[in-house]
């Protein structure tokens, strides 16, 4: 493991394959199964389908899709690194969804089903349109899905499923700052204007950060504590846990540049059913405090936390 993280292999215990971080996660980093092992499944041309639609999203169900136009410019393993199986810790991969869904989320304020929750993604990340949950394209994904998670206990949630919470800045993000750093570690493979595109080689894509074809107001990346979190980990592309480019008042402010840019408005009028529960850093009200949407959206959050937590307790 990089970035003096120390490990030890775990793999024939029965819970599928995992390493046991000694540093200061302390938690198990469960490993996604081969990919060769997919043809022994009965469902392996269903799972196979599945990781092409997280890999290619937009090249079947895109704008231009060839299956449907469904979605917009982003693929799902733009989030979701390499189709969702991405080993490192903070990864935001698949592996943990089997063995904790169906899952009760304040957002909606339900017990979500995984086809919920794709369609959650296919509306909001993907500022879409939901697949039909009886449809091959849903099929596959949780097939997908499923298959990656086969091996991981019930409950158990991997620390490389997840988004590093970063402390709280003493101070609101800084768009001015956040820029400097986009210009610095960003542009490069996003552009200019954020719209993204493909290397040179045309062996990868980068998605779009803002505009018409990037996530709308209602996805998760638009808390300012999810981008920041993912970037801190995984940006610029080919970062891991513990190789960050970026601190983590690097990691707030160019989450704050990008989230500050103009992007698809959507609004979930059902979102947050108790307003008590809501994200500290969702951007938009009513909340069950005083604090304004611009303190909501950009910080500082400490006092918001403070507050609800003498409130609350």
């Amino acid at each position: 493991m990089s970035g003096g993280v120390s490990c030890r292999s775990n793999i024939g215990t029965g819970a599928g394959n995992s390493i046991t971080l000694t540093d200061t996660l302390k938690s198990v980093l469960y490993l996604s199964p081969d990919t060769s092992e997919i043809r022994q499944s009965p469902q392996a041309d269903l799972i196979w389908y599945g990781r092409e639609l997280v890999a290619n999203t937009r090249k079947y169900l895109g704008p231009a899709g060839i299956v449907a136009q469904v979605s917009n410019q982003l693929n799902c393993q733009n989030c979701h690194l390499e189709a969702g199986t991405k080993a490192a810790a903070y990864s935001v991969n698949f592996l943990g969804v089997a063995a904790n869904y169906p899952l009760y989320r304040y957002r909606s304020g339900m017990l979500e089903t995984i086809q919920f929750r794709i369609n959650d993604c296919m509306m909001r990340s993907m500022n879409g349109k939901s697949l039909d949950t009886a449809g091959r394209e849903m099929k596959a994904i949780v097939a997908y899905i499923l298959w990656i998670g086969k091996d991981i206990p019930a409950k158990i949630k991997p620390i490389n499923s997840q988004i590093e919470q970063l402390p709280y800045l003493q101070r609101a993000a800084d768009t001015i700052n956040g820029k400097k750093v986009y210009t610095a570690k960003c542009q490069l493979c996003h552009g200019v204007n954020g719209d993204g595109g493909y290397s040179v080689d045309a062996a990868i894509y980068y998605p779009p950060l803002w505009g018409a074809g990037s996530y709308n107001t209602g996805a998760g990346m638009y808390r300012l504590s999810s981008l920041a979190g993912f970037v801190k980990n995984n940006m610029p592309f080919g970062v891991n846990h513990g190789q960050s480019q970026l601190s983590n008042e690097e990691c707030w402010d160019v989450a704050a540049f990008i989230n500050a840019k103009p992007r698809p408005y959507k609004n979930f009028p059902g979102d947050w059913p108790d307003i008590s529960k809501k994200a500290i850093d969702h951007p938009f009200g009513p909340y069950a405090d005083s604090f304004s949407e611009l303190q909501h959206k950009y910080g500082p959050f400490e006092p918001i936390a403070i507050k609800r937590k003498k409130k609350f307790n």
